[in-house]
């Protein structure tokens, strides 16, 4: 089996669940592709004792049929056993078949794709939390893993669970995509070996979801491999968008016509501005909406500074989903080369700009890390101010440091050192200007900029930026 790459604080909790003296429920939420299941069989290979998937849109005896097949398995049987008439007699068989060895030493049960096996009226749902609460949880050594893709339904009949399972979980971990780090770390197992540069270039089109950087063949450039996966005739990222939704999501179109908003947002949308522009109802259908996106990582909430919660700014953080509807859908230019002619276009500049603040979004922890405050209270958030006269200003990232500065990050993507002239230089001290006045903050205001290759020094830079972050900074475990 393939090593495992990164995932050390998922494997970190994994580890001692199984390790600890008590019963454990445990559900992994995620979106499709990302490595639940990879997680759970490399984590768990040596105690995983019975493994059961659900299928797509599979009958409930069609699903029974696959438990007795599962159970046969791990019984060692050659043949499946005779396939139980309904689930209560399932998880009575599996029972049986736990109980004697749970005595004994530390046992793991794996249902993935959790919600597929709980097929209308099969009565699934109500015979595991049967099976959990009367007997294995009261099973010391047992340890269950519940695992799904489509987060409406895992969070509304498991995380949120008001009947059998209500409080039932004892860990729950939301699996997201690699990070810059995990990624390189996964190519380079590969055997691919990209420089940093085009490593970033891919993450921006693709993410780190673990399945699509499967595909990158060594010998090949970024563009080449964003070429051949997203414009060939068979790519295979190119038609993924409307399964990858569909497969999460119970009301898919909702979501969908959420992100498409968001796309075109790049300063992002409040809860109300989305309600307005995607149709929606203002109520709990929509919480849960933007909850299931946030959960699966499609989009991120950023309090504003200065605000609650209840004032979030919602951006898309996705950037599969970005570079897709961007360049993509509704494209007629296709085949060998088509990257290379989009590159070089105008909308090229501003995706390029907007995928990487949203990459540098997650990855703060690295930059506060390269401005050497990883010891520092600190409060991240997002701030803009558009009055409906005069001039507005924005700041995608701001850290509001206990030591009483706050640091002010500019993120720009550019293939060379990035060069700060006299009109921007301008821009970032109105921008400062605004937020100090706006703000009525008493801190310190620190410049920081965010570069693929650092910033080139000039008149117009020195005095006025505090600190840099590269590109090999996020990186950085």
């Amino acid at each position: 089996m393939e090593a495992l790459i990164g995932r050390t604080v998922e494997a970190k909790i994994l580890s001692e669940a199984l390790e600890s003296d008590s019963p454990e429920l445990i559900a992994i939420l995620g979106r499709r592709r990302v490595g639940k299941t990879f997680l759970i069989r490399s984590t768990y290979r040596k105690q995983l004792l019975f493994e059961l998937s659900g299928a797509d849109d599979a009958s409930m005896g069609e699903q029974l049929l696959n438990f007795s097949k599962a159970m046969g398995s791990a019984l060692g049987l050659p043949m499946p056993i005779a396939a139980p008439r309904n689930w209560t007699e399932a998880f009575w068989t599996l029972q049986e078949f736990l109980a004697p060895i749970v005595k004994k030493k530390k046992a793991v049960v794996f249902f993935d794709e959790f919600p597929w096996l709980s097929s209308r009226k099969s009565g699934f749902l109500s015979a595991f939390g049967h099976f959990w609460n009367q007997w294995g949880s009261q099973q010391a050594n047992l340890k269950v893993v519940i695992c799904g893709s489509a987060a409406s339904w895992m969070i509304k009949n498991v995380v949120n669970n008001k009947g059998g399972l209500h409080n039932r979980l004892t860990k729950k971990i939301r699996l997201l995509p690699f990070t810059l780090y995990e990624t390189e770390l996964f190519l380079k197992s590969k055997g691919v070996n990209l420089d940093r540069y085009q490593i970033l270039t891919i993450y921006m089109a693709m993410g780190g979801i673990p399945h699509y950087l499967k595909e990158i063949k060594r010998g090949e450039s970024a563009a080449q491999c964003i070429d051949r996966l997203f414009f060939a005739k068979d790519g295979s990222l190119a038609n993924e968008f409307p399964n990858l939704y569909r497969s999460l999501f119970e009301h898919a179109d909702r979501h969908i016509s959420v992100v498409r908003e968001l796309a075109g947002r790049p300063s992002g949308m409040t809860r109300e501005e989305i309600i307005t522009a995607c149709g929606l109802q203002s109520g709990g259908s929509t919480t849960t909406l933007l909850q299931e996106l946030v959960e699966s990582g499609f989009i991120s909430a950023y309090v504003p500074f200065g605000k609650n919660a209840n004032e979030s700014i919602y951006k898309l953080s996705d950037e599969y989903t970005l570079f897709y509807l961007k360049f993509v859908e509704n494209s007629r230019a296709k085949g060998s080369g088509t990257w290379l002619k989009k590159s070089a276009m105008p909308t090229w500049r501003s995706w390029s700009g907007y995928a990487f603040e949203g990459i540098c979004l997650k990855h703060v922890k690295n930059i506060k890390d390269a401005l050497g405050i990883s010891g520092v209270y600190t409060e991240e958030s997002a701030w803009r101010h558009a009055p409906k006269t005069g001039k507005g200003a924005q700041i995608d990232l701001l850290l509001n440091r206990s030591d009483m500065v706050i640091s002010i990050c500019e993120m720009k993507f550019s293939s060379s050192e990035f060069v700060i002239d006299k009109a921007y230089a301008t821009e970032l001290r109105e921008k400062l200007n605004i937020f100090k006045s706006e703000s009525k903050t008493k801190k310190s205001l620190f410049l920081v900029m965010v570069n693929t290759y650092g910033l080139k020094s000039n008149i117009n830079s020195i005095g006025l930026v505090q600190n840099e972050v590269t590109m090999d900074h996020l990186f950085i475990p």
